[in-house]
């Protein structure tokens, strides 16, 4: 099914104008306003700022919006994507140089042919006011499947310039993930263009998709690079328990489904039956959340608008409608928040605004959704 977005800019404005007073919250250590920014979007995936402050939000319908305060415009151009099931417009990020190049790199479900089957595709355009121009599609996964679910599709620019790109194991066969030559379940390292970076770690194997940078992933949809330790982070649904948060290594082997913490959502019992908890040479999470959070956007605090939080993880939770705010010493997870709890619903993805802020969106469906800002309690 293929969503037209020749929608008209006012009706948009309309539905999204719905301000709502910022409650106060007390957490552990720090007093927070929570505050709606704007309402009466449709299952938001991700939300990027424009380096004048400008927010880019994707609905999976298909839409790509422009919030500018109570101003929302939808910008024309965004690629044509088969909407069924978790399937949609899914991620967006600004190309590192993008006050001079203006690109814009989107995420998204491409229909085959068939009119069943996609795949996780990646496209790019040139943002000229309200339209994307000259937009090309850089990378399309391997395989086209059904059904429509577990397309991971987080995106993070990596400071050598290079993309990492999150593939999920698209939910019928999950052995597809322990599979070399199958994007599926996999984590990428890619170039500017959608070509395998150079020193990703299987290169030298011609068994090996050039693209991969890890495998053995679920369905990555929480990803980051954090900018003074180098790390990479993902966190990662699990089945019935067994989200993960994960330091990602190259050429590491994260597990799914030889390993996994949770449980097959039928029977409880083990996902399959070769299933172990933990195997030689997999990696196993740096958390496992059970029950799970079910995972989804993920920041890290380097600033100091929020002093008590410096350096710690923000994990959104669609499930538990929260943000997990993961605390460590010496690289060790030592503490856990709950946030928000309950207070907006599910947690789609997170992002550091300009002056420090946490931001989100909510995909709670009906037009039940919008975008929402956490600070600091004056």
């Amino acid at each position: 099914m293929k969503f037209s977005r020749n929608i008209a800019i006012a009706s948009i404005a309309l539905a999204l104008a719905v301000p709502v007073a910022a409650e106060t919250l007390r957490t552990e250590y720090q007093q927070i306003n929570l505050e709606q920014v704007a309402g009466g979007l449709s299952n938001p995936w991700a939300l990027a700022f424009l380096p004048d402050g400008r927010l880019l939000v994707t609905e999976r319908s298909g839409r790509l919006l422009i919030i500018d305060g109570d101003e929302v415009s939808e910008v024309q151009g965004a690629p044509e994507v088969t909407a069924r099931g978790q399937g949609g417009l899914l991620d967006v990020a600004l190309h590192p140089d993008f006050e001079n190049n203006r690109l814009v790199y989107l995420t998204w479900s491409q229909g085959a042919e068939d009119g069943v089957n996609t795949a996780t595709s990646l496209s790019r355009g040139r943002l000229e006011e309200d339209r994307l121009v000259d937009v090309e599609t850089l990378f399309v996964q391997d395989r086209f499947s059904s059904p429509g679910r577990h397309y991971g599709s987080r995106l993070a620019w990596l400071p050598d310039g290079s993309l990492l790109m999150s593939i999920g194991d698209r939910g019928a066969e999950p052995p597809r993930s322990q599979d070399l030559a199958d994007h599926a379940g996999t984590l990428l390292r890619l170039t500017e263009d959608g070509e395998p970076a150079p020193g990703n770690p299987f290169l030298d194997r011609d068994d090996v998709l050039p693209e991969i940078y890890s495998y053995g992933h679920r369905n990555i949809q929480g990803l980051l690079y954090h900018p003074e330790s180098g790390e990479i982070w993902a966190t990662e649904h699990g089945p019935r328990g067994g989200d993960e948060l994960n330091l990602i290594e190259p050429g590491n082997n994260y597990g799914w489904p030889d390993v996994s913490l949770g449980r097959n959502y039928r029977t409880e019992e083990t996902y399959f039956e070769y299933t172990a908890r933990h195997k030689e040479g997999m990696v196993d999470p740096v958390i496992d959340w059970t029950p799970g959070i079910a995972p989804s956007g993920l920041v890290v605090l380097t600033g100091e608008r929020f002093p008590n939080w410096q350096g710690n993880l923000l994990a959104g939770g669609l499930r538990a409608e929260e943000i997990r705010r993961v605390v460590f010493a010496d690289g060790i997870v030592v503490h856990e928040e709950r946030l928000i709890q309950g207070k907006v619903g599910r947690i789609r993805d997170l992002a550091i605004g300009p002056e420090g802020d946490i931001w989100l969106v909510t995909d709670n469906g009906e037009g039940n959704d919008g975008v929402w800002r956490i600070s600091p309690a004056e």
